[in-house]
């Protein structure tokens, strides 16, 4: 079992788009699922509007609402920390975010390591290309938007800008939105751990 001091390093890649969607990130191994799902909506881009899960082998985490039977039925991912799948072994797993546009990622553990002194954490390491807007209609729908939004004589194009409210690059992970949100995430664990 990795010590309360350990900080997993995770990478995580947006499934069935090109190019590449993918993330790198550092949490401590105290973090739990719950923990881990808002890392993943700062460093992806995602404004957390929508349900989500993970599913870690034959087990599924994530906000259960009684009123949505699952099978497996769902567990609370705030009671299942990364330290927790580490030691069982649950290194590579899925997490969904937005049921309707069904966008699948593959985390992975790529390793543990000790904390570094004067090091924030949870921090952003790295990664490729931006995330899709929200409900642009799934995998289909956001080949529509780089299509559009990427050919300057498209006919959709004026439309798929003004929807998404301005300029799209798809090449830009507008890293310093994902690192001002992740500088808030460590704060907040600053001051809880201080209290």
């Amino acid at each position: 079992m990795p010590s309360a001091e350990d900080i997993a390093i995770i990478h995580v890649q947006l499934d069935d788009v090109a190019p590449p969607i993918w993330r790198r990130l550092a949490a401590p191994t105290t973090t739990t699922l719950k923990g881990l799902h808002d890392l993943l909506q700062a460093a992806m881009g995602w404004q957390d509007y929508h349900l989500w899960q993970f599913e870690v082998g034959s087990r599924r985490y994530g906000d259960p609402d009684p009123e949505f039977v699952t099978n497996p039925p769902t567990q609370r991912a705030a009671g299942v920390k990364l330290g927790t799948l580490i030691a069982r072994g649950d290194l590579t797993f899925t997490y969904v975010y937005d049921f309707g546009d069904n966008w699948r990622h593959t985390v992975k553990i790529e390793g543990v390591e000790p904390s570094r002194l004067n090091t924030p954490y949870p921090c952003f390491v790295e990664g490729a290309h931006r995330c899709p807007p929200e409900d642009v209609g799934g995998t289909l729908g956001y080949e529509d938007l780089l299509e559009a939004v990427t050919t300057l004589r498209h006919p959709q194009r004026r439309t798929m800008l003004d929807w998404y409210g301005g300029p799209y690059n798809p090449k830009d992970i507008n890293r310093q939105m994902i690192e001002h949100r992740f500088a808030q995430i460590a704060r907040r664990r600053i001051k809880r751990a201080a209290r």
